[in-house]
């Protein structure tokens, strides 16, 4: 399909893997790869296994972008909350299998999953925007709103708390851990095993689920997006932006 995501059919699970060979920063190029492949896998009525490459799921957004500030920020911003609106609202399962770290916008990707596997190590899994000078956007805000238990949610968003895999679960990052080696599999079966469910009564459970995150999720986008283009700022300077 591209040079940064990849996309496999297989027995009516859609693998979208992304790998630029680094720590797949959300680029626009990227986040466009990763539309596309979303669409087709809609196309193909699939269950979606999004994975990352080895150590790492994603760094987050592409942040020299978001430090110059201006309309290419905002639309970086705009482009990849939208990304995570979609995976909540997707008409079939997402299984996210993350192979190491997740930070930013990667681990607000992580938790827009339906069922999110990790896989242990020495890695991090944050919102680390407070930590690098940046204030938490407020969809960002719903997205951990909606996924992470009272305590985990105050230190991840306002303490920028960095958590290993294993603590990941009982913050609500993840759904489970297992090692390395056997991520890809795990992740696999159960993408399969979901592949079972009545996908009609999946994609409306989940709508009416999620309504109230959905909605508020729209809000925050729409107003992050107002405020940030009305500063025009460098997101160092107090804008409303996510790493």
């Amino acid at each position: 399909m591209s040079t940064l995501v990849s996309y496999r059919l297989r027995d009516s699970v859609a693998t979208i893997s992304m790998d630029d060979g680094k720590v797949n920063a959300l680029s626009r190029p990227m986040l466009t790869e990763l539309g596309a492949a979303f669409d087709r896998a809609a196309a193909d009525g699939a269950v979606v296994m999004l994975t990352g490459r080895e150590g790492v799921f994603s760094a987050g957004f592409d942040l020299p972008v978001l430090r110059a500030g201006g309309t290419a920020a905002a639309e970086l911003l705009h482009t990849g909350f939208e990304l995570a609106e979609r995976m909540l609202a997707f008409p079939a399962p997402v299984v996210v299998a993350c192979p190491g770290h997740a930070v930013a916008m990667g681990v607000f990707l992580v938790l827009s999953g339906d069922y999110r596997i990790g896989a242990s190590g020495p890695y991090k899994l944050t919102a680390n925007e407070v930590a690098i000078g940046m204030t938490m956007p407020l969809a960002a805000v719903e997205i951990c709103r909606q996924r992470l238990t009272p305590a985990a949610f105050n230190r991840a968003v306002l303490l920028a708390e960095v958590f290993n895999p294993e603590d990941a679960v009982a913050a609500g990052f993840l759904d489970r851990v297992v090692p390395p080696a056997e991520l890809a599999e795990t992740a696999a079966a159960a993408a399969a095993d979901l592949a079972g469910l009545d996908l009609d009564a999946h994609a409306a459970s989940k709508l009416r689920a999620r309504h109230l995150t959905l909605t508020a999720l729209r809000d925050a986008i729409d107003r992050d997006d107002a405020a940030y283009r009305a500063l025009a700022v460098a997101p160092s300077q107090s804008a409303p932006a996510a790493g």
